[in-house]
């Protein structure tokens, strides 16, 4: 009996130990919390690392852009309170942050359909921001989205919708570390033609190659969002093509465009989500919609497995719910990041999210190999996360293989109104999956 005792306690704390190891929060400060404008998935990026120290960006509950840095695994945060402010009462108004290839760190905020706000730092590593600056000087006075990207080669994409919401296009401009100018690549190339407009997620993959998706949406109502599209450039942006590589003739439109998925509108489909690629360049992409015989919304997984678009539905969840209107929605899941690990001959998949049925928990469902389609689902924070998406280090998951999600409990009430809470405490979720 007692032999069976010291078993039991030697089994738990082998597992205790590895579930530490495995998952751990640095807290860094407090920050707004009235809506989730600190916490929405189109933060590209609310982390990001150059070389051993990571940087991160938020708003401060006086609506005050702040930023810090740590070295990897010190938790020593240093600050600067920017001179920079944004209208954080509007979650669309998210701050993006990253670093070039020389190490400056470049941000974007404060957009709902206005003029850029786009400053960089005045040194590799600083968190001393220039003032104001244009980058192209082109189309850059209805600015919605902002979005960074690392290039392989050191340089930077930015990527931002002009429009509006069931009216708009995507641009999309280069940063050459060389010169340390900003370049128009491409005008309106994913062209709502007046009549709707692209709702996109971006990444580029170990070769270079820049993959696109995209959902359409004909009006501000979030209902109208319809299909699953797609396109990828091999050039750095400058030409596109289709999965099976026949080349696009720009732009692209509702009728030239390549299906990965047809979805009707009115399934309760979610727009501005994530994508990833694996090392032979096939594109995943997660999102959620209400199948055409369910009454319930699903995560589904689309993607390409060099012979054809394939879905796969990733989730059993029991609880139905609807999308219509407009602005920021409070909605009982989140929008989700996929992350991609080849492990030899399988390829595994994660897909972080969170969920209602899941206490509003960070949640990853995961899966070991992507052609069994057998998915598992865990928690991986011991408390709610409130209204929270997730946005996660991308750099440091490149080079490392480590999850580092920003955390942060905040509320959004829904078609853009706020709560009031106080500023409550951010913190980066380490987890090793």
């Amino acid at each position: 009996m007692v032999k069976a005792q010291r078993l039991f306690l030697l089994v738990f704390l082998i597992l205790f130990s590895a579930v530490s190891f495995a998952q751990h929060t640095i807290y860094v400060a407090n920050g707004w919390a009235k809506n989730s404008v600190n916490a929405v998935i189109m933060r590209h990026n609310s982390l990001t690392t150059y070389r051993d120290t990571q940087f991160i960006a938020y708003y401060n509950g006086q609506q005050q852009l702040v930023l810090a840095k740590h070295k990897i695994g010190s938790g020593k945060w240093k600050f600067r309170t920017t001179p920079y402010k944004g209208d954080a009462t509007d979650a669309h108004r998210s701050i993006s942050i990253i670093a070039d290839g020389e190490g400056y760190l470049h941000v974007s905020w404060d957009h709902h359909g206005n003029q850029l706000n786009y400053c960089k730092s005045l040194g590799p590593g600083s968190l001393e921001l220039s003032e104001k600056l244009n980058m192209t000087g082109l189309k850059e006075t209805k600015v919605t989205y902002p979005e960074f990207y690392n290039l392989t080669d050191g340089n930077l994409l930015f990527l931002y919708r002009t429009g509006q919401s069931g009216n708009g296009d995507l641009m999309m401009n280069r940063y050459d570390v060389k010169t340390k100018k900003w370049e128009q690549v491409q005008d309106a190339f994913i062209n709502g033609e007046n009549q709707r407009n692209a709702y996109w997620q971006c990444c580029v993959d170990n070769a270079g190659t820049i993959h696109l998706s995209w959902v359409w949406r004909e009006s501000g109502d979030v209902e109208t969002n319809h299909d699953m599209c797609y396109a990828k450039s091999k050039d750095g942006g400058k030409t596109w093509e289709k999965s099976t590589g026949e080349k696009y003739s720009l732009p692209i439109t509702i009728a030239n465009a390549e299906y990965a998925a047809r979805i009707p509108q009115k399934s309760e489909l979610i727009n501005t989500t994530s994508m990833a690629a694996d090392n032979s360049g096939h594109p995943y992409i997660v999102t959620y919609w209400r199948a055409a015989d369910a009454t319930v919304p699903q995560y589904q997984l689309i993607y390409n497995n060099g012979a054809g678009w394939l879905t796969q539905r990733i989730t059993n969840r029991k609880t139905p719910f609807s999308l219509s209107g407009s602005g920021t929605k409070r909605i009982p899941v989140s929008r989700p990041v996929i992350l991609l690990n080849n492990t030899g001959k399988a390829q595994k998949a994660y897909v972080i999210y969170r969920d209602e049925e899941q206490q509003n928990k960070v949640t990853a469902a995961i899966c070991d190999d992507i052609k069994l389609g057998k998915w598992t689902i865990k928690n991986i924070s011991k408390e709610s996360a409130g209204m929270w998406e997730p946005t996660y280090d991308t750099e440091l998951w490149k080079q490392q293989k480590m999850v580092n999600l920003f955390l942060q409990n905040v509320e959004q009430g829904d078609g853009e109104k706020t709560k009031d809470i106080p500023p409550s405490a951010i913190s980066v979720l380490e987890w090793k999956p």
